[in-house]
């Protein structure tokens, strides 16, 4: 179950809106981020039967919203919202109801029915929660009334959509997005931050603290207007996959956004077990999860070094920086710099020059030049403050007087 918590903004006059907020989990999380039309479906949404009740033929309708939106220096997405209002007036309701029945109907790529369940067990085989999302610049209202929206496939779908009034018909855009703004979501993704309004986006928040880091992100889509998801994907770790309708089998799109560097692999659009994808989409869970595994450890070193910090002085632990720093010295250079600033120490502690008479007896960067006047300074200094020599300390003792 998804590690999930609600906040409301406060009492300050404002309506108590509570935000979904997802915190980081026990186990890694896999985000998988879907465009819509072409992506899961082999057509525009709005094509499979809305366009067509309106008396439109579908490119005629594409060609005039996209001429209103170029007449206008309109969104497109707008554009396509506004005709799809217009042009029903007196001919279908343009009620929410009547939005998501004409999802309903609206086609879905071979597969994509028991794709997302199945990879979710897949996922929890493997030790990993995997999460879907929609990221669309279709209508989300339409998108609610697929099957396999019905059946609680996705963890958020942000799409484009309408506010309603009181007779429940649409009036006006509530959420508009287009391939820029796509972004937005996949950040609100990474911090569980899921809300469009929750200004919680805008915090900071600590690598390990991540709910899904962008390295464990997949986004599928299949044209230009992913681009922007695909790269911030592909530049911060994660991965991107075209995909392209096996039916015409055209690899276009896929073999440009491949040449541009937009996506790391294609298949495609084909969501059945046994397929391209679905070996794909698995071989990232099982990389996800022994990656993850890693993270962890590298998380844990971390939190036991800031509390051994914690424990110790900013002295301490330049001392043993220092001596760390001496230890590794792979040149007469740098070993006369590390001595430059362990000369301006004064006091140590007897297991600290211990450490330091072994490292000068075992790193040949310090032993050959112990004759040199800092060297040979600053460990007679370390002598002369010792009051029993260890076998190290006296061999040190030793070579310091045959130099001079």
């Amino acid at each position: 179950m998804s590690n999930i918590k609600y906040f409301s903004k406060g009492d300050n006059g404002m309506a108590h809106d509570k935000f979904q907020k997802k915190y980081k989990e026990a186990q890694p999380v896999v985000a998988i981020c879907y465009d819509f039309d072409k992506t899961l479906s082999p057509d525009d949404m709005q094509a499979q039967g809305f366009i067509q009740s309106v008396g439109y033929d579908v490119a005629d309708f594409w060609k005039d919203s996209n001429g209103l939106a170029t007449n206008n220096a309109m969104d497109q997405n707008l554009a396509y919202m506004y005709m799809m209002k217009a042009k029903s007036a007196g001919k279908v309701l343009f009620t929410k109801q009547q939005l998501t029945e004409y999802g309903a109907k609206v086609q879905l790529f071979p597969g994509v029915d028991g794709w997302f369940e199945r990879i979710r067990v897949y996922g929890k085989e493997k030790g990993v929660i995997v999460e879907h999302y929609i990221i669309s610049s279709g209508l989300k209202e339409m998108i609610e009334g697929t099957s396999v929206a019905q059946a609680g496939a996705f963890e958020c779908i942000y799409a484009s959509s309408f506010y309603y009034d009181d007779n429940n018909v649409a009036v006006w855009p509530a959420q508009v997005v287009n391939f820029t703004n796509k972004t937005q979501f996949l950040f609100r993704i990474e911090k569980g931050v899921l809300d469009i309004n929750d200004a919680a986006i805008n915090e900071s928040f600590s690598p390990e603290d991540v709910r899904v880091p962008f390295r464990n992100m997949v986004y599928i889509g299949d044209s230009d207007t992913d681009i922007p998801c695909m790269k911030l994907v592909n530049t911060y770790g994660g991965h991107s996959i075209g995909v392209y309708n096996g039916g015409t089998n055209d690899k276009t799109k896929v073999y440009k956004m491949m040449r541009d560097g937009r996506i790391k692999y294609f298949s495609p659009a084909d969501y059945s077990e046994g397929t391209e994808l679905d070996a794909l989409v698995k071989a990232i869970i099982d990389r996800t999860a022994a990656n993850e595994a890693l993270e962890t450890l590298h998380y844990q070193c971390k939190k036991e070094r800031i509390a051994a910090d914690k424990e110790s002085s900013d002295e301490d632990r330049k001392k043993t920086d220092l001596i760390i720093e001496l230890e590794n010295s792979s040149s007469f250079a740098g070993t006369h710099s590390v001595i430059s600033k362990l000369l301006k120490i004064d006091s140590w502690t007897n297991e600290q020059k211990n450490t330091l008479f072994e490292i000068a007896l075992h790193n040949s960067q310090v032993l050959y030049i112990l004759g040199d006047s800092d060297v040979s300074r600053f460990y007679q200094k370390l002598l002369s403050s010792t009051r029993n020599l260890s076998e190290a300390a006296q061999k040190i003792k030793d070579a310091i007087g045959a130099h001079q």
